[in-house]
């Protein structure tokens, strides 16, 4: 990417090399590119590959990115962060990896907060301000060599503009006044909150009692709200939400609700 705006540097790959991989560091590879097609299928590649927790993969320009329900996900060159972690959380059930998400959730909603915008997390790990879109993260399960992986991609809208935005209801980190914009600065600080996450979690076999969950209930937005829940086959469900389950599971009236079982969230009119 030729650098031609002041207010999106590319990322700087020697910085962050230095600052995040070394003989006693979690992080064990950092890839940095002007552009890719997505940065999960390439961190999916390097995990079938046989490559280690805590590879990472970030990029000025992403041209084929997706979240859930595979909707596309764009922004200008150099006007988010895009990243992509491998996590391979050998010593955690494969029933509580349903935790991932929430956690990464929380990890890039302390980033926001730490760069001054005040940020909350709406079910299942949408980072909100206001109401308007900040970040959107999106997990994949791989099996590989070494056994299954996590493909952890999140992408933060920092720089954006206004005439800029996919739709009306998204933000950036710029337009919400951030004290901090520059994406070299803005990856290092998310990557040392996911670390700390991941750990404690990691640490404690993904027991969502462990702080997990609780931190996860202070800072969701959703909860005490009456939503609507927009399911595949067309039908939906309205109703308060009042908790979140030891499966991470949205409770509305009663019923949990699996973020792998819904099409959409939104607040019941």
């Amino acid at each position: 990417m030729a650098y031609r705006d002041l207010d999106r540097p590319p990322l700087d790959a020697a910085v962050l090399r230095t600052a995040l991989v070394g003989p006693d560091t979690f992080w064990t590879d950092v890839v940095v590119t002007a552009e890719t097609g997505s940065t999960n299928a390439d961190v999916a590649a390097a995990a079938r590959a046989g490559g280690p927790e805590g590879t990472i993969h970030t990029t000025d320009l992403q041209t084929a990115g997706r979240g859930r329900m595979d909707r596309v996900w764009e922004s200008p060159a150099g006007s988010g962060l895009i990243v992509s972690v491998l996590l391979r959380p050998a010593e955690v059930p494969a029933g509580r990896w349903v935790w991932l998400p929430l956690l990464v959730g929380l990890a890039v909603d302390a980033t926001a907060r730490e760069c001054g915008v005040g940020s909350g997390l709406k079910w299942p790990n949408d980072v909100l301000v206001d109401g308007r879109k900040l970040a959107g993260i999106l997990l994949e399960r791989v099996d590989t060599p070494l056994g299954a992986a996590a493909i952890i991609g999140v992408g933060l809208n920092v720089s954006m503009r206004s005439d800029e935005l996919p739709v009306e209801t998204a933000t950036s980190l710029a337009l919400e006044g951030a004290a901090e914009t520059d994406r070299t600065v803005v990856l290092r600080v998310f990557l040392r909150n996911l670390e700390a996450l991941y750990r404690a979690w990691s640490a404690s076999g993904g027991d969502p009692a462990a702080g997990i969950r609780d931190s996860y209930v202070r800072r969701c937005v959703t909860l005490g709200t009456r939503v609507r829940v927009s399911l595949p086959d067309g039908s939906s469900l309205e109703g308060q939400a009042t908790g979140i389950d030891e499966l991470g599971r949205l409770l509305v009236d009663g019923s949990a609700i699996s973020a792998g079982d819904i099409t959409h969230v939104r607040p019941a009119t």
